[in-house]
Formats: structure tokens, C-alpha cells, sequence
């Protein structure tokens, strides 16, 4: 399963290596990654293979919440399926 991982908050030193260390300590794959600063503004977008993950969605989902929350940003992780089935007509 793929899922996308967004991330948006006041710029830090340490956002993008906090979030790649909470997918690598649950064996989940980072596939695509774009960021950018916006006047101050962090924001980031990550596509991830959650195949041989050692959580669940649900479990890692709450993990990224709680990074994210540690470093004063908004973590979310989106199931992939999710988008194509808002787009698909």
C-alpha cells in the first residue's frame, strides 16, 4: 500500500530527517519527496510503500501525528487509494 505523507509548519532545522527516521523505524519506504519554504512556511509532500511496514496505517499514521506534534508541525499520512478514488469519475 502507498500513502502520502504531507507536512506543513514554521521552518526547523531537522523536519525532513525527523519524518524519514519515524518511516525508517517502521520499515516504511520513502518513494518521492518535494519540498519547499515559503516565507518561513515549511511544506513538504512524500509519497511512501507502506508494503513491509511494521505498523499498521492506523499505528503509524498516530506516529508521524506525534512527531509532528514534537516539532511544533502538522503531520498527516493519507492512504493513497484515497486520492485515486476522489479523482476517478
Amino acid at each position: 500500500m502507498e500513502a502520502v505523507i504531507t507536512v506543513v509548519g514554521k521552518d526547523a532545522v531537522g523536519i525532513l530527517a525527523k519524518v524519514c527516521t519515524a518511516c525508517a523505524e517502521a520499515n516504511v519506504n520513502v518513494e518521492e519527496v518535494t519540498q519547499r519554504i515559503l516565507r518561513g512556511t515549511f511544506a513538504m509532500i512524500m509519497l511512501v510503500d507502506m508494503s513491509k511496514a511494521t505498523l499498521d496505517f492506523a499505528a503509524f499514521s498516530e506516529k508521524l501525528t506525534q512527531t509532528g506534534q514534537s516539532m511544533g508541525v502538522d503531520v498527516r499520512c493519507t492512504r493513497q487509494e484515497l486520492y485515486e478514488t476522489m479523482h476517478h469519475i
